[in-house]
């Protein structure tokens, strides 16, 4: 029975194994059959992958050929290009060759006739000399002396035309020489005698305060020089500054200025600004008080506030180097004891003697003759006719009608011809300076003009709103051409035109 079944079950496992092995046969071939299949599509996609790129190798192969062929055909072109160039400048080199061949040529031919033309020249001249020989009966060194001796007496008389004439050159050159080293002497000594009677003298507490005076940049010092129309000398000397100016009231405004901002230590163009309108108008108010105060110790009060305001700025006013109102109370003074002496009015010739020159105190902002700014000035405000005629007489105008009038004359020319009392060259000075800021300020939109530097420079400040950068150069041109022809100087005057804008507004 175990036998059996033994067998049997041995059988169903060669029987199992059997069906097994069918199927893995089976499947096996499936499998392979897939695999063969996808294989077989793969060598395809490949085959196909591979004729694209040969395909695609093929099109790079033929445009790399085109583009070698492009670059080969402009290369072909470059060398065809310079060979032509080559070409056309070896017949340009063999033009020229040929052209120095026959300029060669030429020469030399040139040559041989100047060589042939001197040959005959020296033919010509043993010809002469022999006819000369057998004319004047002369051997050719007796010739030849004859000849060197008429020659030395035509160049005697050359060479003395020279000379005279180079003698009258340098006789002409000579006193134009002379005529320069004078005039520049003069320029150099009237320049150190008007600065001893034009500079005032700033002390500063230290050397520090000239960089401050100066500023960043310059700034401050231009600022003060535009404002206060002087001339700032800042050098090596410790401890000072100079002021120079021709007029005594602008340089005493500027002075003021600057010691009162070297007193404060706050230095800047806005500071300097406010400090100099502060000044203006106290000088205003001085000069009227000293004007007030010389009517009270002379006694001739009442008189117009306008006439005592010119009375004190008499003070910074100067005649022929002598100050306007000390020769005013000089001559006032004298006046009134010549009228006493003659019978006359004291008082009115002391009030006569103070105002005859009151229209200088205004002529170097007018201009014009004091004489008749004088008189303008007094018929305005209702003064004597015996003050009008002694402003008229002391200068010719009028005859003298009274004793106080030929008073106010005889003490006018008292006073100016005492010895030292009037220096010409100060007065010649600055009345050049002045007819030289005339000029300038008479130009259209000419703000303020001042003559600075001794009178070698002027400094013209214009409207900036009616006048552009173009004409300001035109404008400093033409006050140039016009101070040649009007003004006689020594050296050089040089004109600087400023235009300034500004804009001001108020944070409120």
């Amino acid at each position: 029975m175990l036998g059996i079944i033994g067998v049997s079950g041995i059988a169903g496992a060669v029987m199992g194994t059997g069906v097994c092995y069918l199927w893995l046969k089976k499947s096996t071939k499936n499998k392979f059959s897939y695999i063969e299949s996808e294989a077989r599509a793969k060598a395809k996609a490949i085959e196909k992958e591979t004729e694209l790129l040969l395909k695609s190798a093929h099109v790079k192969i033929k445009e790399n050929e085109l583009e070698q062929e492009r670059e080969f055909q402009q290369r072909v072109a470059k060398v065809d290009e310079r060979h032509r160039t080559l070409i056309l400048k070896t017949k340009e080199l063999t033009s020229k060759e040929e052209s120095l061949r026959l300029l060669e040529k030429r020469v030399l031919e040139k040559e041989t006739q100047l060589e042939k033309l001197e040959k005959r020249k020296q033919e010509e001249i043993v010809k002469t000399v022999d006819k000369m020989q057998h004319i004047a009966s002369l051997t050719q060194e007796e010739a030849k002396a004859y000849i060197l001796e008429k020659v030395e007496e035509q160049s005697r008389a050359d060479v003395a035309n020279i000379v005279r004439k180079y003698e009258q050159m340098a006789k002409e050159e000579g006193e134009r020489k002379a005529n320069y080293i004078l005039a520049q002497a003069t320029t150099r000594y009237a320049g150190d005698f008007a600065g001893e009677r034009l500079i005032n003298l700033v002390n500063l507490p230290s050397d520090e305060h000239k960089g401050r005076i100066i500023g960043k940049e310059g700034r401050n010092i231009k600022t003060l020089e535009m404002l206060l129309g002087v001339d700032i000398v800042i050098d090596e000397t410790p401890g000072v500054i100079l002021v120079s100016s021709f007029n005594l009231y602008r340089r005493a405004i500027a002075t003021r200025v600057i010691e009162i901002l070297v007193e404060d230590g706050r230095i800047h163009p806005g500071r300097i600004e406010e400090v100099h309108a502060k000044v203006e108008a106290e000088f205003e108010q001085k000069t009227y008080e000293e004007g007030e105060n010389i009517l009270i110790d002379l006694g001739l009060f009442p008189m117009h506030e306008e006439l005592v305001k010119l009375l004190g700025r008499m003070k910074y006013r100067a005649s022929y180097g002598q100050n306007a109102l000390a020769h005013t109370l000089e001559v006032a003074k004298l006046a009134r004891v010549m009228a006493a002496e003659m019978g006359g009015d004291e008082k009115l010739a002391l009030r006569a003697g103070l105002l005859h020159d009151i229209g200088k105190a205004l002529t170097q902002d007018l201009g014009g003759s004091h004489v008749d700014i004088g008189v303008e000035l007094c018929r305005k405000h209702g003064e004597h006719p015996t003050v009008i005629n002694a402003i008229y007489a002391h200068h010719g105008y009028e005859e003298p009608d009274s004793v106080e009038s030929a008073a106010v004359c005889a003490a006018d020319k008292l006073s100016a011809a005492r010895p030292g009392a009037r220096r010409e060259v100060l007065e010649s000075f600055t009345k050049r300076v002045k007819e030289v800021e005339d000029i300038a300020l008479n130009k259209e939109y000419v703000t303020q003009a001042y003559a600075i530097n001794a009178g070698r420079e002027i400094r013209v400040f214009v409207n900036a709103q009616k006048m552009n950068d173009n004409e300001t150069v035109l404008l400093s041109k033409e006050i140039a051409k016009e101070i040649q022809e009007k003004v006689q100087y020594p050296g050089e005057i040089k004109v600087n035109v400023i235009r300034e804008t500004r804009a001001v507004n108020y944070a409120k």
